[in-house]
């Protein structure tokens, strides 16, 4: 995708997002800061263009979320959070031997949590999940985990274990989709039932084989999370899209315009857009 131009602007969406929504999913990639090379470069994505993307969709507060094209330099994620202030969190990149000197300096900086990652070219794996999630406790953070769902299995134990709030990504990303009555979605419940685990509904793009506009075998999922235990669910736009092709590449808008379809009630698309974000990130009460 290096010489696809993302587009940035269009129409509205037709979902009127709240005020205090919250994409719990995002990454820049700026020019001004090298990117590894053990990954095939990405096309930049900065603030700038991200801002139109937000007034395109109507929201304004964001989770910054380490893009593995800098590995576990977080020096990009730093000089955003900088600019963002209150408007934003973010996720870092942390080793479990990072020193408490660090973690207050990215604490004040924003940043909440710590990303674990076994897809693709990830920094920091799931070998090392219980060891950060340790480290970064005392500072409130949470680890956000993004593995296949199809291999669920493998990881339940290790999740079951964490004592503190941790995220899954993308819905499970299960690779392909499964089906809401399969054994590897009931064990996503499961985790969920435990009280502490977060699910982002996000990304369906990346593993729908449906595809746009309606993206329903991974909508199936996502509408039985909701139906579930929408309290544990978080929405995201995983701006801007890394992994799509010129093909799959999503209408922004319609990254969230998907939860009309998903979400019954405008109450419950107010918890997953906003509340839930806003308690698990610190961000100020709208109105407070």
């Amino acid at each position: 995708m290096t010489d696809f131009v993302r587009p940035l602007h269009g129409p509205a969406p037709s979902l009127v997002a709240p005020e205090g929504t919250v994409d719990t999913h995002m990454h820049i990639i700026a020019q001004e800061f090298p990117q590894s090379p053990k990954i095939p470069p990405h096309p930049p994505a900065s603030l700038e263009d991200y801002a139109i993307v937000q007034k395109r969709l109507g929201i304004r507060r964001a989770v910054l979320v380490q893009p593995n094209a800098y590995q576990d330099d977080n020096s990009c994620l730093e000089a955003c959070l900088n600019v963002l202030g209150e408007e934003a969190r973010g996720i870092a990149v942390v080793w479990p031997e990072v020193s408490d000197e660090e973690l207050d300096r990215l604490h004040r900086l924003g940043v909440r949590g710590a990303r674990i990652m076994d897809i693709g070219p990830g920094a920091v794996s799931s070998k090392y999940l219980h060891a950060v999630a340790e480290r970064i406790s005392g500072f409130g953070w949470h680890p956000i985990v993004q593995f296949n769902g199809r291999e669920i299995a493998d990881y339940e134990q290790k999740l079951s274990d964490l004592s503190g709030t941790y995220v899954i990504d993308h819905a499970g990303k299960y690779i392909p989709p499964v089906t809401p009555d399969s054994a590897e979605f009931a064990t996503l419940l499961r985790l969920i039932d435990k009280g502490n685990c977060y699910v982002k509904l996000s990304a369906c793009y990346e593993t729908s084989l449906v595809g746009a506009p309606g993206y329903d075998d991974v909508g199936a999922l996502s509408k039985a999370l909701v139906a579930h235990a929408p309290e544990r669910l978080l929405w995201a736009s995983n701006w801007p899209h890394v992994s799509a092709t010129p093909e799959t590449y999503p209408d922004d808008a319609r990254t969230l315009d998907v939860l009309l379809d998903w979400v019954p009630d405008d109450a419950t698309r107010k918890l997953i857009l906003q509340d839930n974000a806003e308690a698990l990130y610190g961000f100020k009460p709208v109105g407070a």
